[in-house]
């Protein structure tokens, strides 16, 4: 925890306890460190509601952070029956968290050794690459609000195993919770966790080349950002950002097959807004296309290529129907501001608004990328394009998925 947060510790920090074993482990030994050092600790527990018992495992969590003098927040999360569950509940219990912490910066997760190994092995089955069959990050910084800084995941425990932790509050004799989903074979963990048993795999075998994996993607990454500092660019018309990436065509006709992946698949990421990265098979067959001079669409983006470069810009039809407030987050990346012109609606600037600016700038783009640039509309007449240069009165501020591109590239 200390070579985690140091050397200069934060006044407070989070940590996220479910009242299962691993967890409640992680509680003592936080519990431990921040007394020593003198860090604040403030605990929260998600319930996710998925069984009777959860409400009482959270209301243990409480108890122990009573008993121990922490403070402690229960927050409820209701799953909409869409998408995979477990999948789900990890993207719920993140922005749950997100609004719970304040000003706290650091959150602790008791992920363990096997945890990594049976993702290293989860990963596998479904053909990841260096990425996904890399270890977990013991730090990793979330940002889920574009508008906001985010937080850092903390995960000490990685080198730990799950037996050692049990042992540990089994000698202390700290209560916790076995949730019984932990051994529902629907659950692709379990199957994984089952397949290690039975083979007889050392779950630190398997941890250490998923460390082994991460050393290899940092070098690859960091690849990829060398590259993309003089061959890829954000598009400006004016000086002003479109929010659309200029990748050189030659530069990257001249990369190995694993940099051009990164950096198309980065592109795409940045111009969605996107925060996973799209699947290996669609960004293959892409990049196919590419370079063989032609274009398409993925992960709501669009790619096209001129004898110089090659665009990627946002996908109309990923936004034809996103309205919003002047003055509010639109699309995820753009903020356009209007302090004095009240209930006017953003959108896609679209055919209706390109119809409506008949003077455009001499290096506007293409027309398929300009529809999808965000404009000011009072009903159907268009107010202001900031972008093209069209209206006054109206600023658009851009707020990518990152602070740079090349900070995207270098980041898990």
């Amino acid at each position: 925890m200390g070579q985690l947060l140091g050397p200069h510790f934060p006044e407070l920090i989070g940590l996220a306890v479910s009242g299962g074993g691993d967890s409640m482990a992680m509680l003592t030994l936080a519990h431990d460190w921040a007394r020593r050092f003198g860090v604040g600790l403030h605990v929260v527990s998600v319930d996710h509601g998925l069984r009777p018992e959860s409400a009482a495992e959270a209301a243990l969590v409480a108890r122990e952070c009573a008993s121990l003098g922490h403070s402690h927040d229960i927050l409820r999360w209701t799953w909409d029956g869409e998408g995979n569950l477990q999948d789900a509940a990890r993207r719920a219990r993140l922005s749950l968290i997100d609004g719970w912490r304040g000003d706290i910066r650091h959150v602790l997760f008791a992920h363990t050794q096997d945890d990594v190994a049976e993702t290293f092995l989860m990963r596998l089955a479904r053909g990841s690459g260096v990425d996904g069959l890399s270890a977990m990050a013991a730090q990793r910084h979330v940002r889920l609000n574009a508008t906001d800084a985010g937080f850092t995941v903390i995960r000490p425990l990685l080198t730990v195993s799950r037996a050692a932790l049990r042992h540990h509050i089994d000698v202390l004799k700290v209560p916790y919770v076995d949730d019984p989903s932990n051994d529902d074979p629907r659950f692709d963990r379990v199957k994984a966790r089952a397949v290690l048993s039975e083979l007889g795999i050392d779950t630190g075998t398997l941890a250490d080349t998923a460390r082994r994996m991460e050393r290899a993607g940092t070098a690859l990454r960091a690849r990829a950002a060398e590259v993309a500092r003089h061959a890829v660019r954000p598009e400006l018309v004016n000086g002003c950002p479109t929010g659309s990436l200029l990748i050189e065509r030659g530069a990257l006709g001249e990369c190995d097959r694993e940099t051009q992946m990164r950096l198309l698949s980065g592109a795409l990421r940045w111009v969605a807004s996107a925060p996973y990265r799209p699947r290996a098979q669609g960004l293959e067959g892409l990049l196919d296309r590419v370079l063989g001079g032609g274009g398409g669409t993925l992960h709501g983006a669009q790619v096209s290529l001129n004898a110089q470069d090659i665009r990627v810009f946002r996908e109309y039809e990923a936004v034809k129907d996103l309205r919003g407030a002047v003055g509010t987050l639109w699309d995820r990346r753009w903020v356009l501001d209007a302090s004095d012109i009240a209930a006017l609606e953003v959108a896609a600037l679209g055919p209706e608004g390109w119809r409506q600016i008949a003077e455009k700038p001499a290096d506007t783009p293409p027309h398929a990328a300009a529809l999808a640039l965000p404009a000011v509309f009072d009903g159907t007449r268009l107010v202001a394009c900031p972008a093209l240069g069209f209206g006054s009165r109206v600023e658009a501020r851009f707020r990518p998925i990152a602070d740079t591109f090349t900070r995207l590239l270098e980041s898990r």
